[in-house]
């Protein structure tokens, strides 16, 4: 088995996982603009759909009531990578991960099974998205971190040869 030198890691993560993980970081942030737009289109189709004029109009309640279901629908399988991404490289401790996951599903699948509801599954699976976004946020300020206290360590001149010089250089114990 080849050795692989610590210079191509980054704080013990190769250079393809940290390529991934911004990969799974960019499809969450795809996720959390379309649980946005199901927000916008939830508050639009469902003011315009309120006014007298409009309120026979079957497309702009199908667009109110449907529209936001399939925008939150489409992000469950992007939050369903991000998890496994998170999970495989313990961004997170599994239990959140499988209670995270797991609850909103089966919230959504009971919601659809016994209540012929989905709202209060979907509700929950906007949560999972913003937690996967808070723990991507907390993985790559750690690196960020860690790169610049490496960055202060090398700059300084705080060298073995330095701290021994030191004591003799001090006006301490010289005599006028």
């Amino acid at each position: 088995m080849p050795i692989v030198s610590d210079q191509s890691t980054q704080h013990g993560f190769a250079p393809l996982a940290i390529a991934r993980i911004k990969g799974a970081q960019r499809a969450n942030q795809i996720a959390i603009y379309l649980i946005y737009a199901a927000i916008i289109a939830f508050m639009v189709f469902g003011t315009i759909a309120s006014i007298k004029a409009f309120h026979d109009n079957q497309l702009l309640y199908r667009l109110f009531f449907n529209l936001p279901y399939a925008l939150i629908a489409l992000t469950i399988p992007i939050t369903i990578y991000d998890g496994l991404v998170i999970y495989r490289y313990r961004l997170s401790q599994p239990s959140m991960i499988a209670l995270s996951i797991g609850v909103s599903t089966i919230i959504l699948v009971g919601g659809l099974l016994f209540a012929d509801t989905a709202w209060l599954g979907l509700a929950s699976w906007l949560g999972v998205a913003f937690l996967f976004r808070a723990n991507f946020k907390r993985f790559f300020s750690f690196l960020e971190a860690e790169t610049e206290a490496e960055e202060d360590l090398t700059n300084e001149p705080a060298t073995a040869e330095a701290l021994q010089q030191a004591p003799k250089e001090s006006s301490i114990d010289s005599n006028p």
